[in-house]
């Protein structure tokens, strides 16, 4: 058998738990019934780089058709110290409005893509996204086994020039093969 005395001090105590134990469970239950809704607008408010269709659209934006079944992840280190030949490589990057100089010491995220319409029976182009906490802070095309790294806003004019020249050749040809019939 079990005795229990309450006095008056207990009996406020005891009362004052109780008030916050359904104050906890209000609040829990709150919680829960609106996450749904919380998630999905705090994940539509900070758009950044989180999947592989993220990088591949981010690929896309510049004209570049990538493989989302090549892809790969590396942690890389971003130097401290830049030597030139790291300063030149920043230029490259530089030129897709990316920077990489806020990140001396920093490990990223490397993720690297297969880009076909680029790539030769000699060599492959790669697509690569430098990312850090979910936002692009780097990207360029990679060839290789070369090791040639060009920016993209360059190769995206080398591919549509291209594309222009084959387009006329194209045209040229259609135009030679025209066969004229003779009319009564």
């Amino acid at each position: 058998m079990f005795l229990f005395t309450v006095t008056k001090p207990g009996l406020r105590q005891a009362g004052a738990l109780a008030l916050c134990a359904v104050c906890l469970c209000g609040t829990v239950a709150a919680a829960v019934h609106f996450s749904g809704d919380a998630v999905t607008a705090a994940a539509d408010a900070a758009p950044g780089i989180e999947t592989t269709q993220d990088i591949g659209s981010y690929f896309t934006g510049y004209g570049f058709e990538t493989d989302l079944s090549t892809a790969a992840v590396d942690k890389v280190k971003i130097p401290k110290k830049w030597d030139d030949s790291f300063a030149a490589f920043n230029q490259v990057v530089q030129e897709s409005d990316l920077d990489l100089s806020d990140y001396k010491g920093k490990t990223v995220e490397k993720w690297t893509l297969l880009c076909p319409a680029l790539s030769t029976g000699d060599q492959d182009t790669y697509c690569v996204l430098l990312v850090y906490k979910a936002k692009a802070i780097g990207a360029y095309l990679l060839q290789k086994p070369s090791g040639e790294v060009t920016g993209l806003i360059t190769a995206a004019k080398a591919s549509a020039e291209t594309a222009a020249a084959q387009q006329e050749d194209t045209q040229a040809t259609a135009a030679e093969t025209e066969i004229e019939y003779p009319t009564e």
